[in-house]
């Protein structure tokens, strides 16, 4: 029998080329990168359990789980508003078993856990253009004073499910905003985005998260 060796692959292999699109320009308008080398993992308070799911939570991560559409920030995770009482775990992939097993220790018998990390891709963009490209495609007012740091929403791209929410602004001082997206209809935002920004300049990469 053949044996079989499964090298994990980007679900944006063909769409991501990296470098400068669209418009030329000294400063691109917008920068967009897709996030590698991640662990998610979805948490689902079981009935009754809401409580204990949190404190379980700030026990291991630090932090408390946001209970409406927000985004919570740690030192090791960020915790993201996914729905009533159930929220996603988004860490850099360090060691992924022991990552694994310390959440399912942590949570046993208050929660259920779905591990995502190879079903979804997540996508991060920013620039000073940014807000103006995604009004593009996205109905959702992003304007800073309704949309501030750790603002999550779920909603539709194109007739795909997105996750999104505004990280720390970055050093540039620029809003910053994930979008996670399950892999198989990763390619198809990546090219509605880039088309989104070409007026402004795009600059596309990618990078391991840290």
């Amino acid at each position: 029998m053949a044996d079989f060796s499964w090298n994990t692959q980007s679900p944006l292999q063909r769409a991501l080329v990296a470098g400068h699109h669209g418009v030329p320009a000294l400063q691109a308008g917008v920068v967009l990168t897709e996030v590698r080398n991640i662990v998610l993992v979805q948490v689902m308070a079981r009935r009754g359990k809401a409580a204990d799911t949190a404190k379980a939570a700030k026990k291991l991560f630090g932090i408390e789980p946001p209970n409406s559409p927000k985004a919570a920030f740690g030192k090791s995770a960020t915790l993201v508003w996914s729905g009533p009482d159930q929220f996603t775990v988004f860490a850099p992939r360090a060691d992924e078993a022991s990552q694994l097993d310390a959440m399912s220790k942590a949570f046993a018998g208050s929660a259920s856990l779905s591990e995502q990390s190879d079903g979804r891709c997540l996508i991060r963009m920013t620039g000073p253009r940014a807000r103006d490209a995604i009004a593009k495609f996205s109905s959702l007012d992003l304007h800073g004073d309704v949309f501030p740091v750790g603002t999550a929403a779920n909603t539709s791209v194109d007739h795909t499910a997105v996750n999104l929410w505004r990280e720390a602004d970055g050093a540039d001082g620029q809003a910053v905003y994930a979008m996670l997206v399950f892999t198989s209809f990763a390619d198809s935002l990546w090219h509605t985005i880039v088309d989104s920004s070409l007026e402004y300049g795009v600059d596309t990469s990618s990078t391991r998260a840290a």
